[in-house]
This record gives structure tokens, sequence and C-alpha cells, in this order.
């Protein structure tokens, strides 16, 4: 289990009359409650925290552990005195404020003249988050660090490291008991970071979590933001994709502002950055285009800025035709593949011209056999269309259905685990590896396959506004860029060069 994300270090609050300070006494690490004489409050006390009285401090403590500290407010910082007028501090105990602390102890004077060790999250070569456990060189203080359970040293950072994970963290504390003073402050904000960061990953579906390298380079506001932005884009029932993209887009946006805040940038900083993105990170039209979209969705939908990329341009995107196979490399992957899964997704994505997702977001009962239809429930733009169910497919389906007996009501395709769609990552390997089998080097992904499906029906001579149908366009527009890819009128023309009487 790791360290509690975001609960180590609760809002700090002023307060007058209550203290919590973490102290050595005896030898041991305590945290210091002091107040008023409350008969009630003292009874509450010891009986829910084991507390005892201290002659010497003059003053109730409590077992220092990340669970106490927690509890009373206090941030993983060593020697700080951090205060709190919650109700609910201690466990819900303390119930009045109470006066400050007394002038120091030699107990606090000998825990000040204790070597500091500062713990800084790391990241180790797998890309995992660590502890890293900087202290002023100390013969003994090593020799301890060294004996720790899943401890190892990183040449590059020079420190010994840990797990970050609460059992490692107390261990390590009650290895180093009154032996050093533990500054805590980076770690503590990396972990607040990490469980912002990590509540954004889970609302858009991502279950890696993120990485402190990630956090470390975004503010602790601008992450808030982040996640409000995600919070807005569900409100308004965005896709999954565009939650994923708009993140990401909005992601490096903030790691380029640092600790700056974005809401107070102004329309002209937005414009540099982005002009940064074209003449000096050299991103592609496209890419550029969805990092417009993206912030423009932050600054006037979420913080409410109308018209704030009124004056900031677009550039101008490049005129591309899509990537088109002919029929007889289509027939050569499919023939290439022996899995019948795979062979009948692939068969599926040319026939009707359906993109990779809609492909494994299929169910069983989208097919209906006696119509011929097939339903494309919730396509891009969350649109339903109705598509072609070609007999050559109807047969292959029967057969797939055979030998995998799908769930009536589930996916047609499941992945590895049951009632899950399959991956569509993996599918865009299986039409790769499909191309390379069959010895095919033009470039293009499973949606080529649909954009293969177009340019032949127009080559059929099917008319145009039937084939938009199919695709789900909106834009006629979109559906006409087809055209661009048809030969059918070009073998039509005789070039010039065949007229000329050439020896």
């Amino acid at each position: 289990m790791g360290l509690r994300d975001g609960e180590a270090l609760p809002r700090r609050k002023k307060m007058k009359e209550i203290q919590y300070k973490p102290v050595i006494h005896k030898g041991e690490k305590r945290i210091a409650v002091i107040f008023k004489y409350d008969s009630k409050l003292i009874t509450a006390l010891r009986k829910k925290t084991a507390a005892k009285w201290s002659e010497t401090m003059r003053a109730w403590h409590i077992a220092d552990t990340v669970e106490h500290r927690i509890k009373c407010g206090l941030a993983l910082e060593g020697e700080e005195t951090i205060t709190s007028e919650s109700p609910e501090a201690v466990s819900a105990i303390i119930k009045e404020k109470q006066p400050s602390l007394p002038e120091k102890t030699s107990t606090e004077n000998s825990f000040n003249n204790l070597p500091t060790l500062e713990l800084i999250p790391i990241l180790n070569k797998n890309k995992e988050d660590r502890i890293g456990l900087f202290v002023t060189n100390n013969s003994n203080i090593n020799g301890i660090v060294k004996r720790l359970p899943a401890v190892k040293w990183s040449e590059n950072q020079q420190c010994w490291h840990i797990p970050c994970t609460e059992k490692d963290y107390e261990g390590m504390c009650l290895a180093l008991n009154g032996l050093v003073k533990i500054d805590n402050k980076r770690l503590a904000q990396f972990l607040v970071k990490r469980k912002t960061a990590n509540a954004v990953q889970q609302k858009i579906g991502q279950k890696k979590p993120a990485t402190s390298e990630q956090m470390l380079s975004i503010s602790q506001q601008n992450l808030c933001l982040l996640q409000r932005m995600v919070e807005h884009l569900q409100l308004k029932a965005y896709s999954t994709s565009t939650l994923r993209t708009y993140k990401n887009e909005v992601s490096i946006f903030f790691q380029t502002l640092q600790n700056r805040q974005a809401d107070t940038l102004t329309s002209e900083d937005v414009r540099k950055y982005i002009h940064h993105c074209i003449y000096e990170l050299k991103l592609t039209e496209n890419t550029v285009h969805s990092r417009l979209n993206a912030l423009k969705f932050l600054y006037e939908q979420v913080l409410g800025h109308e018209k704030f990329f009124f004056e900031i341009p677009r550039p101008k995107k490049k005129m591309q035709l899509p990537k088109v196979f002919s029929q007889s490399d289509i027939a050569a992957i499919i023939n290439s593949v022996t899995n019948k899964k795979h062979k009948t997704m692939l068969m599926l994505a040319y026939s009707a011209g359906l993109r990779v997702s809609e492909v494994v977001s299929l169910k069983t009962y989208h097919i209906d056999s006696k119509r011929m239809t097939i339903l494309v429930s919730e396509g891009k733009g969350k649109k339903d269309r109705i598509v072609t169910l070609s007999p050559v497919l109807l047969v292959m389906l029967r057969d797939y259905a055979q030998t995998y007996t799908p769930n009536k009501n589930g996916y047609l395709f499941e992945g590895n685990t049951k009632d899950t769609a399959y991956s569509t990552r993996s599918l865009q390997e299986v039409l790769q590896a499909a191309k390379k089998k069959a010895g095919i080097i033009r470039p293009g992904s499973i949606h080529s396959l649909r954009h293969s499906f177009a340019t032949h029906l127009i080559e059929k001579g099917t008319d145009v506004t039937m084939i938009q149908k199919l695709l789900g366009h909106n834009d006629l527009k979109t559906t006409m860029l087809y055209l661009h890819t048809s030969n059918k009128d070009l073998l039509k023309i005789i070039s010039p060069l065949d007229d000329l009487e050439l020896k």
C-alpha cells in the first residue's frame, strides 16, 4: 500500500490556543499536545490515543506515527510546529482551543542538533516512484540506511532510495528514530500532487498512475485546474478519446508553465506559446490544432474567458490524401491471417468502413442477419448509424461464432479478460503483422481499410451521398475527399507522352 497521497499535508489553519509539536522524549519520537486542563478531554485523549503525561515538558504526548500526524494536521516535517483549529484534530478528540507551547526545552534543543535527512521523490530506471534519502555525510547514518529493506543506490542521484510506500517509509523512520531530523517538505508536496494527478488519470479511464517526473513539473494549482477541466469535459459528456487528448495537451502546456498559474496568463501569453510550439518545437499543424482546441476549451469553457483565442491565428493544415490500399493488397492482407478472430475483424473493418474503435465496440446483437445490417452504436460524435452487412462477412461471422461463441449480450470480439472489449492497439498490431507477412510495404493502419472502403465504392460508381451515410460524415466535403483518391477517371486520361513517337 502506498503512502496516503495528499493526506500527509492537510490544510493548515492559523490557531491561537492549541499546538501540536513533534518532539524527542526519552529517546522516542512523540507528538506533544498542549492544552488547558480539562478532565473530560484528558480522559478521551488517553482512551483514544494512549496519551502519556510528561513532567519534563509539562504536556501530554502521543506516538509520532503517520496516522497521528495526519489526524493532528501535521506535515511530515520533523521540527516544524503546525497548529489546527479543526474540531476533528487528534481523531476528533481535541475540541477546545489551547495555549501555545512553552519555551524550548532541552529535549527540543537536542533534537535540533541532529543531522537532517531530506526525503526527495525520484524515479528509478523502471520509472517507478522512489524516496531518495539525502543526508549529510555521516558514516553511522549511512550504515543504518544501507541495511534498510529494499534500499538501493542510485549513481545518477548519488543517494540511497527506498520504495515510495507507507510500509517502507515507516520502517525507515523506525530505524532512524532519534538519530536524524526528517525533512519531508518535498515528499509531502509530491504526494499531494500525485493524489490529484491520479484522480485525473482515473477520471479519464487511465489505470497507469502518473509519474513523479510529470507531477514535479506541474504546480499544485495547475493540477487542480486540470482536474476541474476533466470534470467539465465529463459534465458535457465528451468522449473518452477527447478527454485523454485534451488532458495530455493541457498537461504538456502546464509542464511548460512550471510554477506559473495558468489562470493568470493573458491571450498574448498563449499566442507566444503557440508560436513557440510551431517554430521552436516544430510541432505538426495537426498537433498544434489539437493543442489549440484543448487550450481554447480550458480558457473559454472552464475559466470563462470569452473570445480568449479570437486574435490567435491557426496554422493552415496540409492537404493530405488518405492512405489507401488496393483491393489486391487487402486480399493479400486478409489471406495472410490464419487466426479466425483476427481475420474476421479485418474483414469487418473493410467491408463496412468501420473505425478501429467501432470494430472493437460492436456487440453481438448489433449484427442483424435478417435485415443484413450492422448497427454502429455511438460512433464518432456519439452518433448511431446503420451500415450494410456483407454476405461474405456473414459467412465468416457464423464460422467465427461457432469457434468463439461470443456472448449474445456482450462484445462480439472480447479481449483477454472476459466481458471486456478487444484492444484497439492489439488490432492495429494484427494489421501490421499481416502487412509484413503479405509483403506489403505501403504505409497504412486500420483506418486505411476505412479509406479503402470509401475509395473502392467511388470507383464502383456508388453515389457519394450514400457513402457519406455509410461513413457517418456530417459534412459532404469530408466524403468528397475520396474523389481525389479514386483512379476511376484518371484511367480514362491518356498521357501526352503516349502520343510521342519515341525511338
